[in-house]
């Protein structure tokens, strides 16, 4: 590749530790322009190279259906389905088309498919035959007898007319209530689109959150992957209701005010065969690499092959097929520390710049992924894209025009990966300098959303932090008149935690729906270890509402908290201002937008007339992690005012409040005036 010089501009060129890698950042913009021209020819515009989505598939036209397939390795195909009683008949050979790099089509006469017919194809190659999926269907189904999964003609009398618009604009900030549509119901099975319209999204609002990501909205064969072993992309789960359902719940969040991003999973697919991508066409690599390349070994799935244009094409026309067809807002890019490695970040060391510059990154996913970021801003200026990222791989949230790969932000995963160590630690041996480094150490470049927990937590063997916290306690000292110290420390924690992630985050923050009221125990779907059991793949909302349980003290205070973080838009506002930072107190002070945030994470003692040095002025109480409201023991007085102390001479004066900080509390005051008490 010739040398090229990159249009590097602030932020990325400001940190002087990338300065020795812009030659490399400069050969990454290169790669993605150089892409982007051998896709589109250069005559046309990358929204147009990426709708694949309208190609190919099954579409009718007015007059009759027509069906395109890629399957280069492919030597016949049939449609097969309910209208050809399964059987290969000739009229409904699929011809391969010359000069076509392996597609192939078939025109079927308007009256033979009808609405809710199932079909699939049966592929030949050299070799062998199977029966698949095709790749671009957009409505798949299950059968609750065989459990085969087929796709299905998806051709209602009336297409879905959307009611209301996206919420404008594009926010500095954002505030995701992270959710899944099966689990989000209380009965032991699985949830719908309609049941998640009507009962979820009305606590997601009066939550103070303003997105809804859901996860798992692409067709998986297994619903204990969580979503993530994806088969059919171009499909909303059937599992959950119908496209016009999934659509009515976008439509519904977009009247309330509500973004609605999607998991979007293009790191890897599902081995399956017939119902997903594997060996389509008789060869392993037709979508994947070859070889050991291609197989996510801790996953068992399949990586793409960033490199192929076909590949591109499949996966670009997926993220503009989301935006177009179910008017989603953006999406959180799964798994993209296993996208940019070859090693997936499995053992791989990120303790240097050196390390995301080396000939492990994957160049191509690098591209990729750049490329994508540019689409879907192309398509919805305001869509909103997010990266899980956990290697901290520069540039991945600087614009594109910039050298980076467009992500508006990522996760900030260490974070939560830091609080479940300490949760691990006597809370004696917390550190408060370590937390405050983990809570404000980012990139100045790039937005990021923070977040105590996701669902990560509490899937595969592991705890929500509630139950981390008070574990079997939970199931029987829950009651709000109950006595007890484990309930007491992991109530406070819970609170304390939350609070300080929010108030301390770049431009976002993240919980997982439930999480927010300390729901208990883990995340496990039904499978054959446990029974097939759908008892811990619910949300058990009557915990939050239930008059006698403590709960209701943790929901509340989530609310208060997101109203007053969300209110007083803080995570825009400047950068976070220390105050004060004490290990052995175990005491963190520190002041954003106007509001001062005091922390005592000591876990035996309260401190009186703790001096804090900070603006002169009158402050009030907004917000008490202790208080009766939220199921503390009230040991600080509500509704009170605070005035700052003068100390020194005039030259050098400093003002200082006095408070009462109880163990294993906080509190937010607001300053609501600049006049102070004369009293030294």
């Amino acid at each position: 590749m010739k040398a090229h010089k990159a249009n590097v501009t602030k932020p990325l060129d400001a940190d002087a530790y990338l300065r020795p890698f812009m030659d490399k950042i400069a050969a990454r913009q290169a790669r993605a322009e150089e892409t982007e021209k051998r896709l589109t020819g250069g005559n046309v515009s990358l929204e147009d190279f990426a709708s694949g989505h309208e190609y190919f598939g099954l579409h009718f036209s007015g007059s009759y259906w027509i069906f395109r397939e890629w399957a280069p390795n492919a030597s016949a195909m049939f449609l097969v389905g309910d209208f050809s009683g399964w059987k290969e008949l000739p009229q409904f050979c699929v011809e391969r088309l010359e000069d076509k790099n392996g597609v192939w089509e078939l025109r079927i006469q308007r009256d033979i498919l009808k609405h809710g017919m199932h079909y699939k194809l049966k592929v030949y190659w050299d070799g062998g035959s199977g029966y698949r999926i095709p790749s671009y269907a957009r409505r798949v189904v299950q059968d609750d007898a065989s459990k085969i999964f087929s796709a299905q003609v998806w051709k209602p009398r009336k297409n879905y007319v959307w009611k209301n618009n996206s919420p404008k604009g594009k926010s500095e900030s954002i505030f995701i209530y992270e959710s899944h549509v099966g689990m989000g119901q209380e009965d032991a099975r699985v949830g719908t689109y309609s049941e998640f319209k009507d009962k979820v999204l009305p606590r997601v609002k009066a939550g103070g959150y303003d997105t809804v990501q859901i996860m798992a909205t692409m067709e998986h064969p297994y619903y204990g992957s969580f979503g993530y072993h994806v088969s059919s992309f171009f499909a909303a789960s059937s599992r959950f209701g119908t496209p016009e359902e999934l659509k009515e719940l976008v439509d519904t969040a977009h009247g309330m005010g509500l973004r609605v991003i999607i998991d979007l999973v293009h790191s890897h697919a599902v081995k399956n065969e017939v119902e997903g991508l594997g060996r389509f066409d008789g060869t392993v690599y037709q979508y994947f690499h070859e070889g050991g390349r291609g197989v996510h070994s801790a996953w068992d799935s399949y990586c793409f092959n960033y490199s192929k244009p076909e590949v591109l094409h499949f996966l670009l026309s997926n993220c503009r097929f989301w935006l177009d067809e179910y008017h989603v807002d953006g999406f959180r890019f799964d798994g993209v520390t296993s996208m940019l490695y070859l090693h997936h970040g499995l053992g791989g060391s990120f303790g240097s710049y050196h390390d995301y510059f080396t000939d492990m990154v994957d160049e191509d996913a690098v591209t990729y992924l750049t490329l994508a970021n540019k689409l879907i801003h192309s398509v919805r200026k305001d869509a909103v894209t997010v990266a899980e990222d956990v290697s901290g791989m520069p540039g991945l949230g600087a614009p594109v025009e910039q050298g980076g790969c467009g992500f508006d932000y990522r996760l900030a995963m260490g974070v939560t990966d830091y609080w479940f160590k300490l949760f691990d630690q006597k809370d004696e041996d917390w550190s408060m300098s370590g937390l405050w480094h983990e809570l404000t150490n980012r990139r100045q470049d790039e937005k990021t959303i923070s977040y105590v927990e996701c669902h990560d937590q509490s899937i595969v063997g592991g705890k929500t932090m509630a139950f981390t916290l008070m574990d079997a306690d939970m199931y029987y000292c829950m009651h709000k008149d109950s006595q007890n110290m484990t309930i007491d420390r992991g109530m406070a924690l819970h609170k304390m935690a939350r609070l300080i992630t929010a108030a301390t985050g770049s431009n976002g923050y993240l919980n997982f729906m439930g999480n927010e009221f300390g729901h208990p125990e883990w995340v496990d779907f039904p499978r054959e270890g446990n029974g097939w059991s759908y008892h811990y793949a619910r949300r058990q909302w009557s915990l939050a509402t239930h008059p006698d349980l403590r709960y209701q003290y943790l929901d509340r205070f989530d609310r208060d908290m997101m109203a007053l973080i969300g209110g007083h838009d803080i995570v825009n506002k400047a950068c976070v201002q220390k105050l004060y930072v004490h290990d052995e107190q175990k005491v963190i002070a520190f002041e954003r937008g106007g509001l001062f945030f005091f922390f005592n994470f000591n876990p035996f003692t309260s401190f009186t007339d703790f001096p804090v040095e900070t603006l002169p002025g009158e402050y009030r109480l907004v917000l008490d992690t202790d208080g009766a409201a939220y199921g503390g023991h009230q040991r600080i007085q509500p509704e009170q005012t605070f005035f700052t102390i003068p100390r020194g001479d005039q030259r050098h004066l400093h003002h200082y409040l006095h408070l009462y900080l109880p163990a294993r509390s906080a509190m937010v005051l607001e300053r609501v005036s600049k006049k102070f008490s004369e009293t030294k």
